[in-house]
């Protein structure tokens, strides 16, 4: 039978079913049982393992008062994309896996009382901040995702006048479109990118920098610029077969997801995932819910040394996910519908040399080809850096990672400020979420500061 007719497509009830929100948010009681439990500790651990600093017995303890308001205020104040934090920040590495109580019985559920709060700020409809009086100066931010988010909101509240300027058709980056829907769903994200319009920042989408408007106007039309571009697609393996029917890039595969329509007829299919990082979990959790018969991960190394966060590992697993480990793809088979029908993979060993991240090399093991025979092809091993843009805009970068001045947050272009995953990688910072939202706010307070003393200076 041609493959091309035997898969099918979820119902969009299943789907939807599916790729509803997997984890239930605390009920009232439960959140002032479980906010009762805290110590609210003066020098709290909580506090200095959260990369934006949430005062998390605070937000807390006014949960338990009942004043959710001043709670979910206090969490999106320090942390502009707080409520899709509360989902998919890897709290048991970071603020539960700091939390004093560790030690005694289990950690305070602190992303789910951050959720509980920000939750009730949603369903409310509540405004949470203020723009500042306008001290006159204009801002341009090139991308929408966490880090330009949390640049603008602070550049807001500080008197600028922001304009994003987003290449996809919505505001959100990676919380919108690259994170799957049942950890979390998309109206969280557009949720927080509302809060910031309603400061007054304007939001241009669908406008590529360089295709729809030049760098140079924008260095002409405005005082500073923020580039929080992120990432771009996944890159090709370089392997024979990767043109067939049937490939994707996780990327492109779990932003199809994010729809109210089954995109990909992938019932029964046999998957294979090749990666190991949370992008590839996604993509292979993603295969599961879209009914796939079977889903294998595809990686060249061991578990020791997969880049995916533990717990992701785990839900995997309980997804009824497999892990082909020490394992490579070697080309891609096709039949005569021009439709991939197998991997080819080689198995792998460690040896004894290690690379430039510190990790062992992976090395063939000759004569150990094999074949899987698989319906689709994800392809799951990172992402490429636009060098197209940074390279437009002039700016020095190591393979693709701006170059920054940590202190001012500054590019070799004094007018061009960088944040996210765009100056993540090749040892710079660890490309999560939480962390891109504080580089934006750190990049609005550097260009804050830089205009006030430039203020201050010409009244001298």
């Amino acid at each position: 039978m041609n493959q091309l007719n035997r898969l099918t497509r979820l119902s969009p009830e299943a789907f939807a079913s599916n790729f509803a929100e997997n984890v239930p948010g605390l009920t009232r009681k439960a959140a002032m049982e479980e906010s009762n439990r805290c110590l609210y500790c003066y020098d709290a651990p909580c506090i200095k393992a959260c990369p934006t600093s949430i005062n998390i017995p605070s937000f807390i303890k006014r949960i338990a008062t009942d004043n959710l308001k001043g709670s979910a205020t206090a969490i999106m104040e320090a942390n502009p994309v707080g409520a899709s934090c509360a989902r998919v920040c890897p709290t048991e590495e970071l603020c539960e896996g700091a939390c004093v109580l560790n030690d005694e019985s289990e950690p305070i559920k602190i992303g789910l009382l951050q959720r509980y709060a920000t939750d009730w700020a949603m369903e409310s409809g509540q405004t949470l901040f203020k723009a500042g009086p306008s001290n006159g100066r204009k801002v341009a931010v090139i991308g929408g995702g966490p880090a330009g988010l949390s640049a603008a909101r602070e550049l807001a509240r500080e008197g600028f006048a922001v304009v994003i300027f987003e290449a996809k058709s919505m505001a959100g980056g990676l919380d919108t479109y690259g994170i799957v829907s049942f950890r979390l769903p998309q109206p969280v994200s557009l949720w927080e990118v509302r809060q910031v319009e309603k400061l007054g920042v304007e939001i241009r989408t669908g406008v590529r920098v360089g295709v729809d408007i030049s760098a140079a106007q924008l260095a002409e039309q405005y005082d500073a610029i923020v580039l929080a571009a992120g990432m771009s697609s996944v890159p090709s393996l370089g392997i024979d077969g990767e043109e067939l029917e049937g490939v994707y890039d996780a990327i492109e595969y779990v932003e199809g997801t994010k729809t109210d329509v089954p995109p990909f007829a992938i019932q029964g299919a046999q998957v294979a995932v090749i990666g190991a990082g949370n992008t590839a979990i996604d993509a292979a959790t993603c295969s599961v819910r879209l009914g796939a018969s079977n889903v294998k991960m595809i990686y060249r190394r061991t578990k020791e040394e997969m880049t995916a966060y533990d717990f992701e590992y785990e839900f995997a697993k309980q997804e009824g996910v497999e892990f082909s480990w020490l394992t490579a793809p070697k080309r891609m088979i096709g039949d005569s519908f021009g439709r991939v029908t197998h991997l080819e993979c080689v198995r792998m060993e460690l040896s004894d040399v290690t690379g430039k991240d510190g990790r062992r090399t992976p090395t063939v093991v000759e004569g150990s080809e094999f074949l899987y025979p698989v319906d689709a092809v994800i392809l799951a091993i990172g992402q490429k850096r636009h060098l197209g843009l940074i390279e437009l805009l002039g700016l020095e970068h190591n393979q693709g990672v701006v170059l920054i001045d940590e202190a001012t947050r500054r590019t070799s272009n004094p007018q061009i400020y960088a944040a996210g995953d765009i100056v993540f990688g090749a040892g710079q910072g660890e490309a999560m979420v939480v962390s891109a939202a504080e580089q934006g706010k750190q990049t609005a307070y550097a260009i804050s500061r830089f205009f006030a003393e430039k203020q201050n200076t010409a009244a001298i």
